[in-house]
């Protein structure tokens, strides 16, 4: 099993929580982003930069990804190509995306961004708190456990 990291929106918090995570593990953890990103130098973690333009991070992570990998990732329409694979997605709120919740989680992102295109102010998400933190790393916690 290899982590890839949706990296050009993850929250530093939790791209720190996760070298940790790999380094005590032995997990190799993959960062893919459309700009450089800086991580800690291990023979766990390495980053792929990829040609900017929307979803090519999000196409390079599907391509590479192998059943039974862990894509951390808040874009919906990644976790759904990730799932359709046989990948596990999370959250880095701490919620997993599964073949249960991701029709019904693309549905009302599209409405969404359907008011969005209509003019309609729908806000943002919250800012990233220190309970969203603890929910990610908790969800991280249970699942290397099953996983290993």
């Amino acid at each position: 099993m290899k982590i890839w990291i949706d990296a050009d929106a993850c929250p530093r918090q939790i791209k720190e929580l996760l070298y940790r995570a790999v380094e005590r593990r032995g997990i190799l953890l993959t960062l893919v982003a459309n700009k450089a990103i800086a991580f800690p130098s291990s023979r766990w973690i390495r980053g792929i930069q990829v040609a900017a333009g929307a979803d090519v991070a999000d196409q390079e992570i599907v391509r590479l990804l192998e059943p039974g990998d862990l894509v951390v990732t808040a874009d919906i329409p990644l976790a759904a190509d990730v799932i359709d694979k046989g990948g596990h997605a999370l959250d880095p709120r701490g919620e997993f995306f599964s073949k249960d919740n991701i029709r019904e989680r693309l549905s009302i992102r599209n409405f969404m961004d359907e008011l969005r295109s209509n003019g309609v102010e729908t806000g943002g998400p919250t800012s990233f708190s220190s309970k969203d933190k603890q929910a990610f790393a908790n969800q991280l916690d249970r699942f290397l456990t099953r996983h290993r």
